[in-house]
């Protein structure tokens, strides 16, 4: 498995994390994968494929907040030539190309309810078809949905299609924000400079104790994807060794929080009989 696929954590809210994966991946239920963003959604989606018995076959993401609407169609089922303005070919889409494996709808809290309703039939029967083609498809995949919305509110506000919702939420699972984990952080910045460096050709560079400290009351509302970020430049800039010095400023942290509370503005004294202003 390549290094920037694993998963990287001891703390309580991530080895419920790890049971739930190892119960859910041999079998066939959908899943839905809910989480702040960057809490490592699809880290989670590729984990159950890898120990699932597709492993060997195809796992193929679909952002489906990255598709434009007019476009999500074609991107989750394919087209014939001529189908639309553009259409040159035929095109395989994501769940003929998932057959057999894996697709993970991310972000599926953004997908148009038009192709919600397609979605729901080939969980429901196994069965998609073309943009410009009436010929049914049978397609074998083992459906992933990761979102960072709350898809029952989703459904309340009419946006998000009830029947879909129980469809994919067959097994709900969570993942954590990293203030629920924070005894992780020296793990992650660890385990994000060395493959940092390592990437880039540097020599390792060792974390200064003190740097954990830092980051440990830090809020992190990107999360895990924030902290990568902060370590990643705090590598760049460091030599041998990353001390506190090397961190940026926490973005989220209000100016005068470290400071002692502002004392009022001193008035002068007013002259006998002056009227107050």
């Amino acid at each position: 498995l390549e290094a920037r696929y694993e998963m990287i954590g001891t703390a309580p809210a991530m080895q419920r994390l790890y049971k739930d994966i190892d119960k859910v991946a041999p079998t066939r239920a959908s899943v839905l994968i809910t989480g702040e963003s960057g809490t490592g959604k699809e880290l989670v989606s590729r984990a159950i494929h890898r120990l699932s018995p597709r492993k060997n076959e195809p796992f193929v993401k679909v952002n489906c907040a990255a598709i434009p609407r007019e476009l999500i169609e074609s991107e989750l089922f394919g087209h014939e030539r001529g189908a639309f303005t553009g259409a040159q070919g035929r095109r395989r889409g994501f769940f003929e190309q998932a057959h057999g494996g894996t697709p993970l709808l991310d972000e599926i809290g953004d997908m148009a309810q038009f192709a919600q309703a397609k979605v729901l039939r080939a969980l429901q029967n196994g069965e998609i078809s073309r943009v410009g083609s009436e010929q049914i498809i049978n397609v074998d995949v083992r459906v992933l949905a990761a979102t960072n919305k709350d898809l029952k509110q989703e459904v309340a506000a009419g946006n998000f299609r009830e029947d879909l919702f129980f469809r994919l939420d067959v097994f709900p699972m969570k993942c954590p924000a990293l203030r629920e984990r924070r005894d992780d952080i020296p793990l992650l910045a660890d385990a994000f400079v060395s493959s940092f460096c390592r990437e880039n050709g540097l020599k390792t560079k060792r974390i200064d104790p003190s740097v954990y400290q830092s980051l440990a009351p830090r809020e992190f509302p990107g999360n895990v994807r924030e902290l990568k970020n902060v370590v990643e430049r705090a590598a760049i800039l460091a030599g041998d060794v990353i001390t506190v010095a090397d961190l940026p400023e926490d973005p989220h942290q209000s100016p005068f929080e470290d400071d002692d509370e502002p004392s009022p503005p001193s008035r002068e004294p007013s002259a006998p009989g002056a009227r107050p202003t």
